[in-house]
């Protein structure tokens, strides 16, 4: 790995403190205060010091500039070495390589390496400059704004996406940033808050966000599905019968909610109906909504995987294996529910809800940075693990949603998680009727939109 930082001229730049802050103030978002950090290509440390983490550990050719960045992050720890050889015994929650690559003898070499510094959960975050802006980098370079540089490889971000493939990791989400990276006052804002979501394509510094590629659990995971009830007496006992032993044992949670028709009651009788089964009733009256519901009913639950199944068994509870399969082989720590592929029984959705939904689609795919259909299905699967790292980190976004499927989506979005789409066939109800009211909560969810761009998108 050439030492890069180690060039005087690397820091001549006006504008290089500056735009350091910028990348911070993304790495800072996409990384948790709590988290251990390695940074590839360290240099003085200037980024890795803005970062928030509670462990960050630099690694860089240069002496002199190992010696500067320990200097700047007394409580840090740095090493000089290549990327290329990594030799340290120790895992991180975050590997971070900014604009390091374009200066790496073997990219693939590195990214193979960096397999022994991570472990299941890890993720790898990259950013590079977009190629498009590279006869600006010539220009800037030339007319001092920018400080002199080694020859670099100017990788594309295919050229990077095909690498990390190549060497065992699995690319999560991309994005980017920056179209003006000049402290400017209002020209930052509009141009880097406003228009940059709008015009990835030109911006500056590209992103990208990689786990590596999972394994299968090596054991039979336990499942807890939990079932919000707000009058569905009718349904309770059909649940029961339906939801399937899954995995190494699975446990039903029923959380009633209000309810005025009875379903305490029947959800009294099913236990003491089927002793064999698992099965939590739990009465809650202290909360405002199916996010209260579920939150109640997840804490109540023991199993290693978490499911979330409608009382309205409008979703088939036989089709949660495909859920537990695809948590359960490490593809996805997020499957969420579809009901807009397959054909669905007549009156399952009315005609504008339908549209409306697929019009969300295309909102919360570009929100998100990953695929998905269908954000108001019921059925959403996450490990109990991942359940409680994104309830560690809600502060972000606060108590906002009062439907509870944005909490998992926006959390896990916010904390990389892959995020995958389980398609379903959606029938219709046989008993009760709907707590969906068309009109205040298309409402609600033009707001959550909003709110989601606002955190995640124009920020």
């Amino acid at each position: 790995m050439t030492a890069y930082y180690d060039n005087p001229a690397f820091k001549t730049g006006w504008a290089a403190q500056a735009y350091h802050e910028m990348l911070a103030h993304y790495y800072n978002l996409l990384i948790p205060p709590g988290a251990s950090v390695l940074e590839i290509g360290c240099g003085n440390g200037r980024l890795l010091s803005l970062l928030h983490a509670r462990r960050r550990v630099g690694v860089d050719l240069s002496e002199r500039q190992i010696k500067q960045a320990q200097e700047r992050i007394p409580d840090g720890r740095f090493y000089v070495q290549a990327g290329e050889v990594l030799s340290l015994d120790e895992q991180f929650d975050y590997i971070i390589i900014s604009e390091t690559i374009n200066f790496v003898a073997d990219v693939q070499v590195l990214f193979e390496r960096l397999h022994q510094v991570c472990h299941e959960k890890t993720r790898l975050i990259l950013n590079f400059y977009n190629t498009l802006w590279r006869p600006f980098a010539t220009l800037a370079t030339l007319t001092g704004m920018r400080a002199q540089q080694p020859e670099s490889n100017w990788l594309s971000q295919s050229d990077v996406l095909n690498l990390l493939k190549l060497t065992g990791w699995e690319l999560t989400t991309t994005f980017s940033r920056l179209l003006f990276p000049f402290r400017f006052p209002g020209l930052e804002f509009l141009f880097n808050r406003c228009l940059a979501p709008l015009l990835s394509h030109c911006c500056l510094t590209i992103f990208c966000v990689a786990r590596p590629r999972p394994l299968p659990a090596a054991r039979a995971l336990t499942v807890s599905v939990v079932i919000p009830a707000r009058n569905e007496a009718g349904n309770i006992e059909a649940a029961v019968r339906r939801v399937p032993q899954i995995g190494a044992g699975t446990e039903i949670v029923f959380v009633e909610d209000h309810a005025t028709d009875g379903t305490w009651d029947e959800i009294q009788r099913i236990l003491h109906t089927f002793p064999p089964k698992r099965i939590i009733g739990i009465q809650f009256r202290d909360g405002s909504g199916k996010k209260d519901a579920v939150r109640k009913g997840f804490a109540a639950a023991t199993g290693d995987i978490l499911m979330i199944l409608d009382a309205d068994l409008t979703v088939q509870p036989e089709e949660l294996f495909k859920f537990y399969d695809v948590i359960a082989s490490g593809r996805a720590e997020l499957a969420n529910g579809v009901r807009l592929v397959y054909p669905m029984e007549h009156d399952a959705m009315r005609f504008l809800n339908l549209c409306a939904n697929k019009f969300f689609s295309l909102v919360f795919t570009w929100l998100l940075g990953q695929p998905i259909k269908d954000t108001l299905c019921g059925t959403k699967v996450m490990l109990r693990s991942d359940y409680e790292r994104l309830a560690a980190n809600r502060e972000y976004f606060g108590d906002f949603d009062p439907f509870g499927d944005f909490d998992l989506l926006f959390g896990a979005a916010r904390l990389n998680f892959t995020i995958t789409d389980i398609p379903i066939r959606y029938c219709g109800r046989t008993y009760g009727a709907t707590n969906i009211k068309r009109w205040k909560h298309g409402w609600l969810l033009l707001r959550m939109a909003w709110f989601g761009a606002r955190k995640l998108k124009f920020v």
